[in-house]
């Protein structure tokens, strides 16, 4: 059950935004939508700010997937992973990668599973999500990942991004569209 209701009556400033959000989705409001609407001006600048962070510019869609539910994962944010699931498989990952996230610190070291590249998205958004400082080790195993600057600082953003995410999802208790009748 979430701590506030899902906003599901708008005045005009919500629901012009909540029209730009069904656009996005293909009609639809998701519960973390109809939360975000209780301020419309924040909504916007989430959108604004997610859709730019979930695009990528120059790490791949796995790699950005990976930290995304490595995160979820973390801050037991059940819906954020929920719904990167899907994509982190679509862009190559495994379904036992995705087991192995049950343990993103187990993970970051498993040579098996993970490339050193994945390894070293894991190790930073352990970091990154546990500590907030980054350790020397888990720099220099990013920086010999991703060569470039830009690399790093997108990744280090979809990581912080997705961190306040999940604060916002669990902090709230958005449950999975679908599953809000299981919880009550």
């Amino acid at each position: 059950m979430p701590n506030i209701p899902y906003r599901t009556e708008f005045d005009a400033e919500a629901e012009r935004v909540a029209a730009d959000v069904r656009v996005r989705r293909g009609g639809r409001l998701l519960n973390l939508d109809r939360m975000l609407l209780y301020c419309p001006p924040l909504a916007e600048g989430w959108a604004y700010l997610m859709v730019r962070v979930r695009k990528g510019y120059r790490i791949t869609p796995r790699d950005r997937e990976l930290a995304i539910c490595a995160v979820a994962a973390m801050n037991e944010a059940d819906y954020e992973f929920h719904h990167h699931i899907g994509p982190l498989i679509a862009a190559g990952g495994s379904q036992a990668q995705v087991d192995a996230l049950k343990d993103v610190a187990a993970a970051s070291t498993n040579t098996t599973l993970f490339d050193a590249t994945e390894r070293a998205v894991l190790a930073l958004a352990l970091d990154s999500t546990r500590d907030v400082k980054i350790r020397p080790a888990t720099m220099a195993a990013v920086n010999a990942a991703f060569p470039t600057p830009e690399q790093v600082f997108e990744l280090m953003m979809v990581i912080a991004s997705y961190n306040m995410v999940s604060r916002v999802l669990v902090g709230l208790g958005i449950e999975i569209e679908g599953q809000e009748a299981a919880a009550a």
